[in-house]
């Protein structure tokens, strides 16, 4: 009786590789896995993760004895929908079979996959309905708060933002900055007769930092440009990073086919508890 052929026993060509890795292991320093609630995942571009929070009604005192009156909290959700980044790569079948081109190229998709991802966190232009994905970055939700005037010299319109944010009821987690605006408040010194910088003296690189809250640099950001977070206001929907390899594609050019995917979306709930500034750099002259 002639043996049942698997995809355990068959060669590579009969069972291409398809691989799927959890994204706090492939990709750690995405922005969507560091400042967002995580609520769920889903597949494709129609199905959407909803998201149920309540706003608070209001409550007080009341006398002793006498009726309490119904409260109506607000109910309502938050849709999160996705997008899919890709890449797809085309080797020769002898460039792939060279020492450490495999382990090479992993590294390059897995920047490229990042890159991406943050890119479309923080920009990503909303999309117009009737279309629901990919969907709108952070910079571009519509009702979050903006500082008043641009961070410059000192730290006080930044301490506005975040008291604005905390009085809409939010809890600032992290400060999200360009390379170039960070570089800026690095520069901050104590005074204008002063040398030693507003964020401590020294020459070891100071703790990414900022009143309290840890700091994320990112060339993702707009230059100059940052955002005050709240990640219980940002939900989530993230997947599992695929990669997949394929002789069959290319087989007319002995090629081999190197592809990876990322799904993810993010929604806020509550844009008021999120802010954007601008940091002004005295170096440049208007």
């Amino acid at each position: 009786m002639a043996n049942t052929e698997t995809t355990s026993t068959a060669t590579r060509a009969w069972a291409p590789d398809l691989t799927a890795y959890a994204p706090a292991d492939v990709v750690p320093d995405a922005l969507i896995l560091q400042t967002s609630t995580v609520a769920g995942n889903v597949e494709g571009d129609a199905p959407a993760v909803r998201v149920a929070f309540a706003t608070d009604a209001a409550a007080g005192f009341v006398a002793e004895g006498a009726p309490i009156d119904e409260a109506n909290p607000g109910l309502d959700e938050c849709l999160v929908y996705t997008g899919k980044v890709s890449q797809l790569i085309r080797l020769s079948r002898e460039q792939w079979a060279q020492p450490r081109t495999a382990e090479m190229l992993a590294t390059s998709v897995q920047r490229a996959i990042l890159r991406a991802a943050n890119i479309a966190y923080l920009a990503q232009a909303a999309p117009v309905a009737p279309a629901v994905t990919p969907p709108g970055g952070l910079l571009n939700v519509v009702g979050i708060e903006t500082a008043g005037d641009d961070v410059t010299g000192s730290l006080d319109n930044l301490v506005d933002l975040i008291a604005t944010l905390e009085g809409n009821g939010g809890s600032p987690s992290h400060i999200i900055m360009a390379p170039d605006a960070w570089a800026v408040i690095q520069k901050m010194k104590l005074g204008a007769d002063y040398n030693a910088p507003l964020l401590g003296a020294g020459t070891e690189a100071t703790v990414k930092r900022l009143l309290g809250l840890p700091v994320l640099v990112s060339s993702a950001m707009t230059t100059l440009s940052g955002l005050v977070v709240d990640r219980t206001a940002i939900v989530s929907a993230v997947g599992q990073v695929q990669v997949a390899t394929s002789e069959h594609v290319y087989f007319n050019t002995d090629g081999i086919a190197l592809r990876a995917t990322w799904r993810f979306g993010a929604n806020v709930v509550h844009p008021d508890r999120i802010g954007s500034f601008v940091v002004a750099d005295p170096a440049i002259v208007p």
